[in-house]
């Protein structure tokens, strides 16, 4: 492996460890090395927190060392001033005259300045060392950028014989219906710590009043969104407990009191109601959404190919009849055995943007 690979590639593994914390942000990693020699690391650890160059630049004790070193960074460093002062600038003022970039950012008001402003002030710039793996690292981030919507994943667990459900009966109690196992059960919770939204239809609030939190795995709660056209799901539902951010889409002029975390939103359920939405959920800074269910608000992601991927747990238990599963074709990328089988489908459409 060349030397600049090596670099960024822990630029790589530096940047994961904000995954769940900095969104809608991107996870950035950065090192400093003068003479092949590491003397600097840092990664964004929070939205609206230091970057990475800023902290990867602190933890270097001997500053006048940085006027002979390199800095990697797996994300082209900003040129504009956000939550955070422009990281080009400060690589600039600290002398650094080379730097190493994964790949360049998508973001209109960054996209190429960075670059510009560090080549303008004489760094020598280098861009696309390990490009597809920084690419893939931010996919949420790049298709939220390049295609102005979250990045949307979604999750079913099924049958053996195809079923998401079983028929529901009138006045049953609400309630889950188990298909997956308690492994898989956890990574969905994990998923949802990593996702900014977790969304549902109406059926999945009426028939299992979920709570959409991540109890089985640490970290912070998604928003929970909630499609909810004629105010069918019953005021004293977890999703309107409070004690997770909501925001709840409607056609209706609701008269619930006031909740704390909760937001009614007033749209047309219409032919462009999903894209809608998520210009909505975007314009709220929620870069990824996690939709578990139902199957009807699930194929119609499938049939508009509003999606980048999905996750689909296929148990070895039978129901016979009940609600039929998501038809999909997309790519699949992964499969495993965890005592049900979990399958990972990419959609070609959407994902070539990367």
């Amino acid at each position: 492996m060349i030397i600049d690979e090596k670099y960024m590639l822990r630029c790589l593994q530096l940047a994961l460890n904000g995954k769940g914390y900095v969104s809608p942000n991107p996870m950035v990693g950065a090192v400093v090395v003068h003479k092949d020699k590491i003397i600097g690391e840092g990664y964004h650890r929070r939205y609206g927190e230091a970057h990475a160059e800023v902290n990867a630049i602190n933890s270097v004790k001997d500053k006048a060392l940085l006027k002979e070193s390199a800095i990697y960074v797996s994300l082209e460093p900003c040129s504009h001033y956000g939550k955070t002062p422009p990281c080009a600038q400060l690589i600039i003022d600290m002398g650094i005259p080379r730097v190493v970039v994964g790949c360049s950012d998508p973001y209109p008001a960054v996209s190429g300045r960075g670059i510009e402003m560090l080549q303008a002030a004489g760094v020598e710039v280098v861009v696309g060392i390990l490009e597809k793996e920084a690419r893939e690292l931010n996919k949420e981030f790049f298709v939220a950028q390049i295609s102005n919507r979250p990045y949307i994943y979604l999750k079913w667990a099924q049958t053996e014989d195809g079923f998401i459900d079983k028929v529901r009966l009138e006045g049953e109690n609400p309630g889950s219906t188990p298909v997956s196992n308690d492994f898989c059960r956890m990574l969905v919770h994990k998923k949802r710590a990593e996702v900014g939204g977790i969304m549902i239809g109406t059926n999945t609030a009426v028939n299992d009043n979920p709570s959409l939190t991540t109890r089985y795995w640490y970290g912070r709660n998604p928003v929970r969104v909630v499609l909810d056209r004629t105010g069918r799901i019953p005021s004293g539902y977890t999703v309107f407990d409070g004690n997770v951010e909501t925001i709840v889409f409607t056609e209706q002029e609701t008269a619930r009191p006031f909740a704390e975390n909760l937001t009614f939103i007033k749209v047309d359920f219409g032919e462009n109601l999903i894209e809608n939405i998520f210009s909505v959920l975007k314009k709220r800074k929620i870069g990824s959404v996690l939709v578990e269910g139902g199957g009807e608000l699930l194929q119609s992601l499938i049939d508009k190919h509003l999606w980048d991927e999905a996750y689909i747990e296929t148990s070895h238990i039978s129901f016979g009849n009940g609600i039929k599963a998501p038809v999909i074709a997309g790519r699949t990328v992964g499969e495993w055995k965890w005592g049900t089988s979990v399958q990972v489908q990419l959609c070609p459409d959407n994902y070539k943007i990367l």
